[in-house]
């Protein structure tokens, strides 16, 4: 291969631009950025070398060194891992195949400007160099090929890049920055120290650093043929819980996730058993970008014995948990083992269960706790995530009671934090059913017709306003012993909540209305099941419900909304006999079926729904009007 000028992909230019411009609020995580690239690969090198141990060659211990040149104004970092062939340096270093990468730009554009704590979250970190230095020279080999297979790769982050064949005798990479003016402050090992040992101290991989002594004649440090490990090179989640500080716990969160924020809570344990594991897992502060994609990997890296062994391995955890952020690190699992085999091991089968009521139990320690600011911070974990965990109900069926338990609500007693708990506390003397309402937004939830009664009666209920409440509902059917009712199926019946004088004029005030309801249900054939007095309305004059069993005119709507067919069913019109407007039907012979179709069409509206016909509801008020 002769040297060669490429260009970069546009990404990457749009990336590299921002990046020069854009980030200059600490900058220092450039340092933990390649570091972490370094140790990346000779994780990747280990793993490779479970099968072919010749990719060692003559140098099996792993190591990072970083060094500086003051005068040459540049800092290297050099790993001895699996290194990159030519192919891979053109392709690792000049695109990037990341889904997320036009979401980076799209912070980094927005208020999030300045902030290079992001650039690792979206798997850019290379690129960061590029913040102090104003040219990269990449010099690697890839373990396993010959000496003249080195590559050495340069670019000034501009819009091209060179590429050109070496001789390397060493596999691995080295990664020289040239310091741009200005960025001075980083040629000092007391610097560079400082910052590998505030952000990559948990690497097990030692990291090297020169040894430095006062030269008398030079009034300054300066380097040694020694080297001296400069951080502590054992994995955090190895060390004993009482060695390691929550200032260490929270900074190695924000290594792994690269969120600027620290976590709401942490649990790091050793299980030991059957099976044998170590989990340090976190609940995150915020949601991440690309929460709602559930085909997207989970956030637990997996180790066996202490050798990386993949990233987001989503077999460990469920994915309603897909939030979570972490390291599971087994004594059982087979060094060589896949995403297959994962899915089907009983180890991880156990392992999943263990994490899962792990972090269950994390969640129930902020929502139970008496510390009102814990309880604060479930109820921010909850604003973030509550969502999905409301998928579990459905998917985690072994842990449905305790998750109903971390459920919250808005309610017609409280805008937010209603839990079922409380609830059941507030429940009338009488009351059997924990009743339940779904709806677009909270504002068409407390509107809803369907409320009337229970407002009148001081009847609290729920309001589900979340695109997976339906969903969920089809799965959870009661609560503590109580049946959860949705108050827009079915007759409404409340039971021992309803007085003997109020069900004896209900059924007098629908068998003086009857001879209405039939030409009303004769009007409505085409549209509506059937036609019948209710006692659920006060004010309103009619509002639609579904049979019990039927899907729910939100559900239906949702089905739509995503491009799904619903099965094709009627709903039931309840019409109010005391409201004017209903009373209006019994003496206006020539304008029945206007006003019934009327009526049928506010109903709709007022649920939320969408009129087929717009137009004629509008020519039919119209004619009403004049």
């Amino acid at each position: 291969m002769d040297k060669q000028t490429l260009s970069f992909q546009a990404e990457v230019r749009q990336i590299l631009h921002l990046v020069t411009h854009s980030l200059y609020s600490n900058k220092e995580i450039f340092l933990r950025e390649l570091v972490s690239n370094a140790s990346d690969a000779c994780d990747k090198l280990r793993f490779e070398a479970l099968d072919k141990a010749e990719l060692y060659e003559d140098a099996p211990k792993l190591e990072v060194r970083v060094m500086f040149d003051a005068e040459a104004k540049t800092i290297t970092i050099r790993d001895n891992g699996i290194g990159m062939s030519a192919e891979e340096a053109v392709q690792h270093l000049g695109t990037i195949a990341k889904s997320g990468t036009r979401e980076f730009m799209a912070r980094l554009e927005g208020e999030q400007r300045k902030d290079a704590n992001l650039i690792g979250q979206f798997g850019v970190g290379f690129y960061s160099g590029f913040i102090v230095a104003d040219r990269i020279t990449v010099e690697t080999r890839r373990a396993g090929l010959p000496a003249d297979h080195g590559v050495r790769w340069s670019s000034e982050g501009t819009g091209e890049f060179e590429v050109e064949p070496i001789t390397r005798a060493e596999r691995g990479t080295d990664v020289v920055l040239h310091l741009r003016d200005g960025e001075e402050e980083f040629l000092s090992a007391w610097k560079l120290k400082s910052i590998v040992s505030k952000y990559s101290d948990h690497i097990s991989l030692p990291i090297l650093m020169r040894k430095q002594k006062w030269d008398e004649e030079a009034k300054a440090q300066v380097d040694t043929d020694e080297w001296e490990t400069v951080n502590k090179a054992a994995a955090l989640w190895t060390r004993a819980k009482a060695d390691i500080t929550d200032a260490q716990y929270q900074e190695f969160y924000k290594q792994i996730s690269y969120d600027s924020e620290p976590p709401l809570a942490y649990t790091h344990n050793r299980v030991e058993g059957r099976t044998e594991y170590t989990q340090l897992l976190y609940v995150p502060a915020k949601a991440p970008f690309d929460l709602w994609n559930r085909d997207k990997r989970g956030g637990v890296k997996l180790y066996v014995k202490r050798v990386f062994i993949m990233d987001d391995a989503e077999a460990l955890m469920p994915v309603y948990l897909r939030f979570v952020k972490g390291v599971i690190d087994s004594a059982d699992l087979p060094l060589n083992v896949s995403r297959e085999l994962l899915q089907e091991s009983r180890d991880v089968k156990a392992i999943r269960e263990g994490c899962t009521k792990r972090v269950l139990g994390m969640l129930e320690g902020l929502a139970d706790s008496e510390d009102a600011a814990e309880r604060d911070k479930y109820a921010k974990f909850w604003k973030e995530f509550g969502t999905v965990l409301k998928e579990g109900m459905g998917e985690d069926f072994a842990n449905q009671e305790r998750l109903a338990k971390l459920l919250r609500f808005a309610s017609t007693h409280a805008d937010e934090g209603v839990s079922l708990a409380d609830y059941v506390k507030r429940m009338k003397e009488g009351q059997d059913a924990i009743y339940v309402i779904t709806a677009d937004t909270l504002a068409a939830a407390k509107s809803s017709p369907q409320l009337e009664i229970f407002r009148k009666k001081g009847i609290e209920v729920l309001l589900l306003t979340d695109r997976v409440d339906e969903w969920m509902l089809s799965h959870f059917y009661e609560f503590d012993g109580h049946a959860l009712q949705s108050v827009a199926k079915g007759a409404v019946d409340l039971g021992k909540l309803q007085d003997e004088d109020e069900k004896k004029a209900a059924d007098e005030a629908a068998q003086a209305f009857a001879p209405v309801l039939e030409r009303l249900k004769k009007s409505l054939e085409s549209r509506a099941k059937d036609v019948r007095v209710t006692t659920r309305l006060v004010d309103s004059p009619a509002c639609i419900v579904v049979e019990e069993g039927d899907m729910s005119a939100h559900l239906a709507r949702l089905l739509k909304q995503a491009g799904q067919s619903a099965p094709a069913s009627k709903p039931i019109l309840e019409v109010n006999p005391a409201h004017a407007l209903v009373k209006k039907l019994e003496g206006d012979e020539a304008r029945f079926d206007d006003l019934a179709q009327i009526l049928f069409d506010q109903a709709v509206l007022a649920e939320g729904g969408q009129l087929e016909d717009p137009a004629a509801y509008v020519q039919r008020v119209n004619r009403m009007l004049v």
